[in-house]
């Protein structure tokens, strides 16, 4: 199992944006396959980060969602809603292996 950790830095005056992209990807990454663990937007403290975490069975599952992800009409927009908000500045993804016991 392995868990996609994302780091955002966002623009702050564009909250909702984000959280709108964010609620776009929740279902979509469940759609093939994942478990979306949620996105965590700014409260206290900084106001231009946001995280968000999910879950693939293998690192390779992770992959293949990506792979088709980028052919996906739903995921494009997605993607095109970020780039055309410009609600996101940059990010970081790394790789986690969960402990649960």
């Amino acid at each position: 199992m392995v868990t996609c950790y994302l780091r955002y830095v966002i623009d702050p005056a564009k909250t909702a944006e984000f959280e709108q992209y964010a609620k776009m990807w929740i279902p979509l990454v469940n759609k093939f396959g994942g478990k979306h663990n949620g996105y965590f937007l700014p409260s206290e403290g900084a106001n231009n980060i946001a995280l968000a975490l999910f879950t693939f069975k293998s690192l390779a599952e992770y992959e293949a969602y990506r792979n088709k992800s980028f052919d996906d009409d739903d995921c494009k927009a997605a993607f095109q809603f970020a780039q055309e908000t410009n609600c996101i500045v940059s990010y970081e993804r790394s790789f986690f292996r969960p402990v649960f016991e």
